[in-house]
C-alpha cells in the first residue's frame, strides 16, 4: 500500500468525489451526502492506493478550534481532519491508520481535531482512540422519543 500526499486537480476530485459518492451509498454516517468539488478545495489531501488504484483518502485543514478551547489552547493553530474514509473490502487491513500517520507525520500543526457522525460508534472510538491515539473530549447525543 502507498501513502502520499497529492496536489488537487481534476483526476483528484474526480476520484475523492467518486469515493465519497459511494460512502453516502453506504448510509454509515448521519447526514453524509457525497461531496462536490467546493468541499474539497482548500484542503491538503492524503491518498492510500493499492496497485495504483485509489483507495481510501484523509483531508483536512489547518485551523483554530473554538469550539474545543478546553484541550487547544488559543493561541494554537490545529488540523482539522474533515474527512478520512477507506473502500469496504480495505478496511480493518491498516489503510486509515496509515493514512492517519502518514498526515499526522506531515503536518506541521500541534494538534490534530476531527469530528464524526458516523452510526458505528464503538469503530470510530476504537479507531481514533486505540489505533491512531487521539483524546475523546465531548459527544453530542441525541433522542427521538
Amino acid at each position: 500500500m502507498k501513502i502520499s500526499e497529492v496536489k488537487a486537480d481534476d483526476k483528484i476530485y474526480e476520484e475523492l468525489i467518486r469515493l465519497s459518492e459511494k460512502w453516502e451509498a453506504e448510509n454509515s454516517c448521519y447526514g453524509y451526502r457525497a461531496n462536490k468539488k467546493e468541499d474539497i478545495e482548500g484542503n491538503r489531501i492524503f491518498l492510500a492506493a493499492q496497485d495504483g488504484k485509489i483507495i481510501g483518502y484523509l483531508f483536512g485543514h489547518k485551523t483554530r478550534k473554538e469550539s474545543m478551547r478546553s484541550a487547544v489552547p488559543l493561541d494554537k493553530d490545529c488540523f482539522e481532519v474533515m474527512e478520512i474514509f477507506v473502500e469496504k473490502e480495505y478496511r480493518n487491513k491498516g489503510a486509515g491508520k496509515a493514512l492517519f500517520k502518514y498526515m499526522e507525520e506531515q503536518v506541521e500543526e500541534e494538534y490534530i481535531v476531527a469530528c464524526t457522525a458516523t452510526k458505528n460508534y464503538k469503530a470510530i472510538l476504537h479507531f481514533y482512540i486505540d489505533e491512531v491515539g487521539m483524546i475523546f473530549h465531548s459527544a453530542s447525543l441525541y433522542k427521538k422519543k
